[in-house]
């Protein structure tokens, strides 16, 4: 005779078991291919609207020379992008204007009073090639008189807001994330949810109980399913970062890999609470038409923090996203936007994750009883207190 199980064994033949189902699921199936297909969709959007060729076409009469690169230079301090375009005469060039062939021609450049032609009036092109110009004629002045303008004092520009690039990408990152999160907790939460109720409505549930005990099949469900969810979650994560790179939507790989890394990591957190909450409440009912009645609180608290993580992006700081953030079950999806929009203190994440720690382990332990209580009552909804009452029994 062979020995009984451990309770470790229980619980991995439980979540083995949810793996092999649910993997084969078409609602599985069709969300990864959703989910990989709009932040795919998200990328190339990225790419068509960068990818707008903005270079300015400056015709120059003549060999360009210093001119030519002057232009080029204040092109290049100015971050505009530049092709300096030499003509012969000045009718060509004045007709290449005409034609759009360029933007603006630069007429008499060697002379006392150049001339700039433009085909649409542009404040920034005039500047830039007035200031070449200037340099140049400068130059010369400063060489005349014997002065190597390279001995002239040089001005070093120091930028108060260096990050402000950076925190613009990460921030976009964590909300694209928070999106796929919400999504993924709502979907894997449902999951757990369904199952319980098709077990409960197939008498499956009988079964299983008179092998093992409540609380084994509980924690392999989650187990199962949260496996799951973390290998989804980290396949859409590796496809758009790698198609972030590939297509250079980003330049900070680095910080991108970090702030996908908290969002994994929220992704437990959070769905280790919301598979218990959902786990426990569909333990309530019988029937799959009777679900959403007993969902719609820890739905809404989904709901609730998706909606202020959102607005979280733009002001990181504020009293609604701060206290957020530390409020169990809203702190998955409005923290990693805070630590990705600005500066979050360690302590801040660390006590926000106690929390959420604390929230789970009250969920655990209280929702176990309830789950063990109302999961063989069947015929209709269990009223909380009666299942409470039953699972202390």
């Amino acid at each position: 005779m062979s020995a009984p199980l451990s309770s470790v064994q229980m619980v991995r033949l439980v979540a083995a078991r949810e793996i092999s189902t649910r993997i084969r699921d078409r609602t599985f199936i069709a969300s990864s291919v959703l989910m990989i297909v709009l932040i795919l969709g998200v990328l190339v959007f990225q790419v068509v609207v960068n990818s707008g060729d903005d270079t300015q076409r400056v015709g120059v009469v003549g060999d360009p020379g210093q001119l030519g690169t002057a232009i080029e230079a204040q092109a290049e301090a100015l971050d505009v992008g530049v092709e300096v375009v030499p003509f012969d005469t000045g009718e060509s060039a004045r007709a290449a204007v005409e034609t759009e062939e360029v933007d603006a021609v630069l007429l008499d450049g060697t002379g006392s009073a150049p001339e700039l032609v433009v085909g649409t009036p542009d404040a920034t092109l005039e500047a830039l090639v007035s200031g070449a110009v200037g340099s140049v004629a400068l130059g010369e002045v400063l060489a005349g008189a014997g002065v190597d303008a390279a001995d002239l004092p040089q001005v070093t520009v120091t930028s108060l807001d260096d990050d402000t690039a950076a925190d613009g990408q990460r921030t976009a990152v964590a909300v694209v994330g928070v999106v796929v999160l919400y999504s993924l907790l709502i979907l894997f939460a449902q999951f757990v949810a369904q199952g319980v109720v098709e077990e409960k409505s197939s008498r499956v549930v009988e079964l299983l109980l008179a092998t093992m005990r409540p609380w084994q099949l509980l924690a392999g469900k989650i187990l199962g399913l949260g496996v799951l969810g973390l290998g989804q979650i980290a396949v859409i994560a590796a496809i758009g970062i790698g198609g972030a790179l590939a297509f250079d939507v980003v330049e900070l790989p680095g910080e991108l890999v970090g702030t996908v890394l908290w969002l994994l990591f929220w992704f437990v957190l959070g769905y280790a609470l919301f598979a218990s909450l959902f786990a426990v409440a569909a333990s309530l009912v019988s029937r799959q038409e009777d679900l959403g009645s007993v969902l719609t609180p820890a739905s809404l608290v989904l709901v609730a923090g998706f909606i202020v993580a959102i607005q979280a992006a733009s002001d990181p700081e504020s009293t609604l996203a701060v206290v957020t953030s530390y409020v169990p079950g809203l702190s998955p999806m409005v923290m990693p936007v805070r630590q990705a929009a600005g500066d979050v203190a360690l302590w801040e994440v660390a006590v926000a994750v106690l929390l959420m720690l604390v929230a789970i382990a009250l969920v655990v332990r209280l929702g176990g009883r309830v789950y063990s209580g109302a999961l063989l009552r069947t015929g209709g909804r269990t009223k909380l207190k009666e299942a409470l009452r039953a699972g202390q029994a």
